[in-house]
């Protein structure tokens, strides 16, 4: 008998992230017959993102037809469901994905009790499967995941990511704070997959001024499990509206708040399982 309840989910998840990475990456193939339109500054979607994002919803439905479903690229549905709400981005990284850059993914987190209970991100260009399941850890292709072990900014990077929902001087401050404390930035234009990278070690921390909830589930499940922290991105009507996002390596916790300023001192903070 199992002891994690959210196995069948996980395991669904996986699958379905799988085979829509596959789908998309079909569309990456032959980008010069889609249809692309933008939804606001620098926003944009393309007939992949939402033909990927009706695949995730039509099998996911079919698994678990009285789950909610929260997405991009389609109306929400069952947001108040009692059993849990599905948290999707078909494709982050679409500014990427139009221009043949192969830095997007697959994003998918269940969020039950406005706690994210699976995270699961695919980057098809690279076949690696991140994913998480509270209290049960993180893994990359089944290898289990640790942050960095840094316990300052000098070694390694910090990932950095942006909208326009925001304001400029709301990073471009972070950003000369962190240089001037011996760090360097790294954006690779898909918010979800940076996360993934802060949870198995390959970046230190990561922050962005507001981020929306189908972006930063599934990464910040996967960086708590993997050893590290994130402020509540749920909290205040985070699903809905999204949030501020900064998470990090567990030995930089400190540091990062200490960078970001005591405008920020309020946040709840999200320890991992390994530390509560």
């Amino acid at each position: 008998m199992t002891t994690n309840p959210n196995e069948r989910r996980l395991q669904i998840a996986c699958d379905i992230a799988q085979e829509a990475g596959k789908h998309a990456l079909s569309y990456f193939a032959d980008r010069d017959s889609l249809k692309i339109k933008g939804k606001g500054l620098q926003d944009m979607f393309s007939q992949a993102d939402v033909e990927t994002e009706l695949l995730i919803r039509e099998r996911l439905s079919a698994a678990f037809p009285e789950d909610g479903f929260f997405g991009e690229e389609t109306e929400p549905s069952g947001l108040d469901s009692d059993s849990g709400t599905w948290v999707v981005d078909p494709i982050d990284g679409t500014a990427c994905f139009v221009v043949g850059i192969p830095t997007w993914c697959v994003s998918i987190a269940f969020v039950r009790d406005n706690r994210i209970e699976i995270g699961v991100i695919y980057d098809p260009n690279t076949d690696e499967l991140f994913s998480a399941s509270r209290g049960q850890g993180a893994y990359l292709n089944g290898q289990r995941m640790a942050t960095s072990a840094a316990s300052d900014f000098t070694n390694g990077m910090t990932g950095f990511s942006f909208s326009h929902r925001a304001t400029p001087q709301d990073i471009v401050v972070l950003l000369e704070k962190l240089l001037i404390a011996g760090g360097m930035f790294y954006r690779n234009g898909s918010g979800a997959l940076t996360l993934a990278y802060v949870a198995c070690g390959r970046l230190n921390a990561f922050f962005e001024p507001h981020m929306n909830s189908w972006d930063s589930s599934a990464g910040i499940l996967m960086i708590t499990e993997a050893g590290g922290w994130a402020n509540d991105t749920l909290a205040n009507e985070g699903l809905v509206q999204g949030s501020l996002v900064m998470a990090s390596a567990g030995g930089l916790a400190g540091p990062l708040q200490a960078l970001v300023g005591e405008s920020l001192a309020e946040l709840t903070i999200e320890k991992s399982d390994a530390e509560s």
